[in-house]
């Protein structure tokens, strides 16, 4: 289609509900571009690991903050895969920061409000000129609260971590299903009890249920809903 005005499409929602690919599709129909802020989040929990601040059963916040300024992370568009991968100082680390481990950790990282701080002043910073397409769980209250379209994704527990065990299994990760229903529900959790940015819907969102839609039902119903607010 052509885009006579851009806007901002503010994706949020539940772990595992298909954001990350649904704002993938939106963007590379729109040619808008696409920010995974989930994966900034990803990446920054990496580092942290990496660097022994965090494990099983230790967290050191403060030791996580005084690094903040040595983390650098940067979208690279890959031509091949047709949308960008993040790189954690200068290093390609999409598939690093997508194992269970990373999952298990990435709430309580991003429940540190200098990490957020430092997150979300780079995030704001990606959608100045408009036509960026974002998912996460803060985009439509706190990154973009003037959003021109927010969508607010939600499915039922079970089927989110059918969705997500299938995706880690047919990459090859040997994980049971009730580890990972566990950290989707942990998850859920975390991410609405928070007390930095919770996971809330925004007054203004839509919400979209897909408990029993499939990738391209949720697709055509969101993308119906993207060509009416750019029409508008």
């Amino acid at each position: 289609m052509k885009i006579t005005n851009k806007i901002i499409i503010a994706i949020d929602g539940f772990s595992s509900t298909g954001k990350s690919t649904l704002a993938k599709k939106i963007a590379q129909k729109l040619g808008y571009i696409y920010v995974d802020t989930g994966a900034m989040y990803r990446a920054v929990s990496l580092y942290a690991m990496e660097n022994g601040f965090i494990d099983d059963e230790t967290f050191l916040k403060k030791d996580l903050i005084s690094k903040l300024a040595d983390i650098d992370l940067k979208f690279r568009y890959n031509d091949e895969l047709g949308y960008a991968e993040i790189y954690l100082n200068g290093k390609n680390v999409e598939h690093k920061i997508r194992t269970l481990e990373v999952s298990n950790r990435v709430s309580k990282v991003a429940a540190i409000s200098e990490v957020r701080e430092k997150l979300v002043e780079q995030q704001q910073k990606m959608g100045l000129e408009k036509g960026i397409v974002m998912d996460g769980r803060d985009i439509g209250t706190v990154v973009f609260p003037k959003a021109e379209l927010k969508i607010f994704m939600l499915a039922e527990a079970d089927k989110r971590a059918s969705r997500r065990h299938k995706e880690m299994t047919d990459d090859g990760k040997n994980i049971s299903y009730e580890s990972v229903l566990k950290n989707v529900t942990v998850r859920d959790l975390m991410d609405t009890t928070r007390k930095d940015s919770p996971l809330i819907k925004a007054d203004d969102a839509i919400t979209i249920d897909n408990s029993d839609l499939n990738v391209d039902e949720t697709f055509d119903k969101v993308y119906k809903l993207v060509v009416q607010k750019i029409k508008d």
